[in-house]
């Protein structure tokens, strides 16, 4: 059995002093009378009331004890198990130029990416995350943790204008592994969501990838974009957000270098139901065994202890009014 509040027991003690206080009271309580010799009262036998009276108190401090146990939330845990679970290093870095605004996905390529991509992270518990985000230059969103809502919240958050626009997969992959290649966990790698080609930077993203291949981590290239034309947004002279059907561009020869130079894999997205099927095959590949013990299914257990305080309290005035009830 186990307490919520086990500090609580500590009250236990003090029941010592009333046992105490009990017995220097009942040898206070009763007059004397000296007798030359006691020798008469050697075969009288004593009434069981006697110890009766000394069963009262000893109902009302069990009674006292059981209140106290109540206090402490005595607690009872129905299923232990041990598993095997999944635990790996994983950076997002997403893409934030203004052409992930595209609306060849529901509702566009942006919306439908923080969604997949939140999911993601909250169904990798064991997991230590980071997230990167680029456009015309990168940056860490989030440094490693082991915060799903945190990572959630942010990926729900993030919006496209937070950057300058542009888009370098380079500077963004290079942050990416600086994140991560300290990391403690065994397998390291990294999920690179764009929907274009390296077109700024300061870093080329082949060589980034040379620098994940040296240091063991996995980079995951997500092209995202249907095939032939999409939607973009252009801005009119008046500042004003219209969609142009253009070709779509990616460049996948880049994209599929930096993963099987990594030991990664690419991806092409070509629409909502693809990208999430994506990254659930990336949940399954990005594994590493871990043991995790845990229990489950916690609930209060003070009714035992609840009805043996209110058994003791009645039985103590059955006793008092039955066997003990005083003469006026």
């Amino acid at each position: 059995m186990l307490f919520a509040h086990p500090s609580y027991l500590w009250f236990l003690i003090l029941l010592i002093p009333l046992i105490v206080w009990y017995v220097y009271n009942h040898r206070q309580k009763y007059p004397a009378i000296g007798l030359s010799t006691t020798a008469s009262f050697l075969k009288a036998k004593r009434s069981y009331k006697e110890y009766l009276l000394h069963a009262l108190f000893g109902l009302r401090v069990l009674a006292i004890a059981a209140l106290i146990v109540i206090l402490a939330r005595p607690q009872i845990r129905d299923k232990w198990s041990k598993t095997n679970t999944e635990g790996t290093d994983i950076v997002l870095a997403v893409d934030l130029s203004t052409s992930m605004l595209a609306k060849d996905f529901s509702p566009n390529r942006f919306e439908a990416a923080k969604k997949v991509a939140a999911s993601f992270v909250s169904g990798r518990e064991s997991d230590n995350m980071g997230l990167v985000i680029f456009a015309g230059e990168s940056f860490t969103a989030l440094p490693m943790t082991t915060d799903r809502s945190l990572l959630a919240n942010y990926i729900n958050e993030m919006g496209i204008g937070m950057l300058e626009d542009g888009t370098a997969i380079g500077d963004g992959l290079a942050t990416a592994i600086n994140r991560i290649k300290d990391g403690k966990a065994k397998s390291k790698s990294i999920i690179l969501l764009t929907d274009g080609s390296n077109n700024t930077g300061n870093v080329a993203p082949v060589t980034a990838s040379e620098i994940a291949k040296k240091l063991g981590i996995k980079v995951y290239t997500i092209g995202v974009g249907r095939n032939g034309n999409a939607p973009y947004p252009t801005q009119d002279m008046s500042g004003r957000i219209t969609y142009t059907n253009l070709p779509v561009v990616i460049d996948e020869q880049t994209l599929q270098s930096i993963a099987s130079n990594t030991g990664g894999k690419y991806f092409r997205a070509t629409d909502n139901s693809v990208l999430s099927d994506i990254f659930s095959e990336i949940d399954q590949l990005e594994k590493s065994r871990i043991d995790v013990q845990n229990f489950s299914h916690t609930e209060d257990d003070y009714l035992p202890w609840a009805i043996l305080a209110c058994g003791l309290l009645i039985l103590e005035l059955v006793i008092r009014n039955a066997w003990l009830k005083p003469i006026p």
